[in-house]
């Protein structure tokens, strides 16, 4: 019997359910691929924002991973929030140490809130240590200003920065334009040599809450089934944007997606 593709995500839990390892394992499901998860930071969390952070012990996130690769095995992986440098560095030596190779990197800094989850002297060390073992990393522009020190404030101004990021040492860089003041959210994917553009109209909503999560997961789920990554980003894309359109009502903030929807190309 063939064996189902397995996804792992490696986040923080979103007690709220719209972001983090919640979000990502929701995506998962609708992708048809069994999903798992190492848990690195706990958070009291709902719509309106973040309310407290506890990081897991390093040795405990590390140990999730390696017990769940020597076990069941990885198709593909995600990152998302990683906290601090010494949840980094664990979250590298088990990703080298599994040979994870199809490995996504949500570079998670701050909650829709605006609240911080990567903590300032983090940074160096997620560059140094995470970056270079991704496949692919996800930034959006506050996020790919914050990494490259660079202002971004047009599709010109992404693709100069999504050449810059490259240089840290990822395969592939895919910097997401939903912040830009344009009519479409436009995502620039670099492989090194090429750019390829992703577009949709902008959904006028304050429900997208775990907008990034989902997105980085959709493109999870699709690299497990053993799709291209230029094939994985575009379902991905499709699909986030289509959860967005549906997104639920739910608390008194950000709302978040409908993980439910389906696009053509899922399988």
């Amino acid at each position: 019997m063939e064996l189902i593709p397995r996804a792992l995500t490696i986040a923080g839990s979103d007690s709220g359910g719209g972001a983090g390892i919640q979000a990502d394992l929701k995506t998962f499901t609708a992708f048809k691929v069994f999903g798992m998860s190492a848990i690195t930071s706990i958070t009291a969390q709902n719509t309106l924002g973040v309310f407290e952070v506890f990081d897991l012990p390093p040795e405990t996130v590390q140990r999730q991973i390696d017990v769940i690769c020597e076990d069941i095995g990885v198709s593909a992986a995600k990152t998302g929030m990683l906290s601090n440098e010494n949840i980094i560095s664990a979250v590298a030596e088990s990703i080298v140490k599994n040979k994870i190779e199809n490995l996504v990197v949500d570079p998670v800094m701050r909650a829709k809130s605006g609240d911080p989850l990567l903590k300032p002297t983090a940074e160096k060390a997620l560059i140094e240590k995470i970056l270079p073992l991704a496949l692919l990393i996800t930034p959006n522009i506050p996020e790919a200003e914050a990494l490259s020190g660079k202002r971004i404030k047009s599709i010109k101004d992404m693709r100069e920065v999504a050449k810059y990021l490259m240089d840290y040492g990822p395969k592939n860089v895919l910097v997401k334009g939903g912040h830009l003041d344009e009519k479409f959210a436009i995502d620039i994917l670099y492989n090194g040599s090429e750019f390829y553009e992703f577009g949709a109209d902008k959904i006028e909503t304050k429900n997208t809450h775990g907008t990034g999560c989902t997105y980085s997961s959709a493109i999870t789920s699709m690299l497990a089934w053993g799709k291209d990554l230029i094939t994985s980003v575009d379902v991905a894309k499709r699909y986030v944007t289509e959860a967005i359109r549906q997104s639920f009502g739910i608390g008194k903030g950000h709302g978040p997606l409908n993980h439910f929807v389906r696009v053509e190309g899922m399988p």
